[in-house]
């Protein structure tokens, strides 16, 4: 495993491009493209505001630059350095925006959801859609780029409006049964779209492609419910977290749930191996003890270093009480991942912060828990390999695969809070994000 040096960052932006041959990444309004093997600079851009959001066109030859605050975006061209577009929303302000799947078009949401604007980079036209709702997950794109759904909001109810990407011509819209939606999601193979209620109402929806009501899924009433959603790649399973702390998998023929996963503060009589973060004070040869230190030795001298250690069940683990009179409490299933080949699903549970869980989908059991020094900040799997990485807001990157799991401290001069994590779509790379800087990771393929 290999580390390049500290680049500067900010905002957390930094993306390698679809095809894997570019990393952009912001300093406050300039916009760093480097090249993702050997992180030379290629292109520099300067933007006429902070940048606040990046994101890649779907063919790597565009990247599109937000900057919320002016109501502007800016894209800039990679085969064409000189060529460069600007939109300005003006008094209409700017909340969202996204490129379509062809990576000719970009979406634009105004202030107050009023409308989505579709700008035209080839023919410079102009397409509205209006009444967007204003949620947290209010458009969604199937995967082979055809069709794209978006939430709206109308006379107090909720609808669906389904376009096609080609044209932008309405193909259905229809009302949802729903109370207040807050999020939609179709599943990869695009046939089938998953809409879900607020938190006040556990309620999930799935309709099919020409608008028909599948299924309705209501584990419970009068509670907080659903808080994330995540389909697996194969589309055979739905996996729902909520407020309750459980995590349930429905299938794609009955939509009806197969398995409830419980995540408890203390671990009895389950089979899943217990990994624990624990501290060891790194060994120095006094011999190399030079006094001043060199600033690396120094740096390894005082830098606590971790290990894994393998724990028999009952295993309490650190748990913190949710404040209940704030809004969004810290409780229940917060982040939701399966890996790529389908096998594995990860899931944080939110009152259980530092902790988290591996599930094996194909027997449905707990397989692996986790559980660090620091509250889990994020965690993303390989996008080849079933190889999860998690960051805790310090200097360490910890990766689990079935093989076995480590933590690695990245051998860097000068303080990098690691907060996100990019990966490369190979999975040979990955960059590590912090607030003011990043660098790239190096693994091989049999690393873990």
């Amino acid at each position: 495993m290999n580390f390049s040096e500290l680049f500067r960052l900010s905002g957390l932006l930094g993306k390698f491009s679809p095809d894997g041959k570019y990393l952009a990444s912001c300093v406050q309004y300039r916009l760093v493209v480097r090249d993702a093997n050997t992180l030379q600079i290629l292109q520099l851009y300067t933007c006429l505001d902070l940048i606040q959001s990046i994101e890649w066109s779907s063919d790597s030859l565009f990247v599109l630059c937000a900057m919320y605050k002016r109501g502007l975006v800016q894209v800039w061209s990679l085969e064409q350095p000189a060529w460069h577009c600007k939109i300005d929303e003006g008094s209409a302000g700017l909340v969202a925006s996204c490129w379509s799947p062809d990576g000719r078009h970009i979406l634009n949401t105004t202030e107050f959801h009023l409308r989505i604007t579709v700008w035209s980079l080839c023919t410079k036209s102009v397409s509205y859609i209006k009444y967007p709702k204003a949620c947290q997950q209010g458009v969604a794109f199937t995967k082979d780029g055809r069709y794209m759904a978006v939430a709206e909001r109308r006379d107090c109810k909720d609808f669906i409006s389904i376009f096609v990407c080609s044209d932008w011509q309405l193909l259905r819209h229809f009302g949802t049964e729903t109370q207040d939606l807050f999020g939609i999601e179709w599943a990869p193979n695009g046939c089938v779209l998953a809409v879900w209620d607020t938190c006040l109402e556990y309620k999930i929806l799935l309709y099919s492609l020409d608008g028909r009501l599948l299924s309705t899924y209501q584990a419970y009433e009068w509670s907080l419910g659903i808080k994330s959603v995540a389909w697996s790649p194969s589309s055979q399973f739905l996996a729902i977290g909520s407020y309750d702390e459980k995590v349930r998998i429905l299938n794609h023929v009955t939509w009806k749930k197969i398995a409830e996963f419980e995540h408890p503060a203390t671990l009895v009589n389950t089979k899943a191996i217990v990994y624990k973060e624990v501290e060891k004070s790194p060994s120095v040869e006094t011999e190399r003890c030079s006094f001043p230190p060199t600033r690396s030795l120094a740096s390894s001298l005082f830098s606590t270093q971790s290990k894994y250690d393998i724990f028999q069940v009952p295993v309490s683990l650190h748990c913190v009480k949710p404040v209940a009179e704030r809004a969004n409490p810290k409780m229940g299933i917060g982040m939701l991942a399966f890996s790529a080949d389908n096998c594995f699903l990860a899931t944080k549970n939110d009152n259980i912060p530092n902790t988290v869980w591996i599930w094996d989908i194909q027997k449905l059991k707990l397989f692996v828990v986790l559980e660090q020094l620091c509250a889990v900040q994020s965690f993303q799997w390989d996008p080849r390999q079933p190889r999860l990485a998690i960051c805790t807001g310090n200097s360490k990157v910890y990766l689990w695969s079935p093989a076995g799991c480590v933590s690695v401290q990245v051998p860097v001069e000068g303080d990098l809070q690691i907060a996100s994590v990019s990966w490369h779509s190979s999975g040979d790379s990955m960059a590590l994000l912090s607030k003011d800087n990043f660098c790239v990771c190096y693994l091989e393929r049999e690393e873990v």
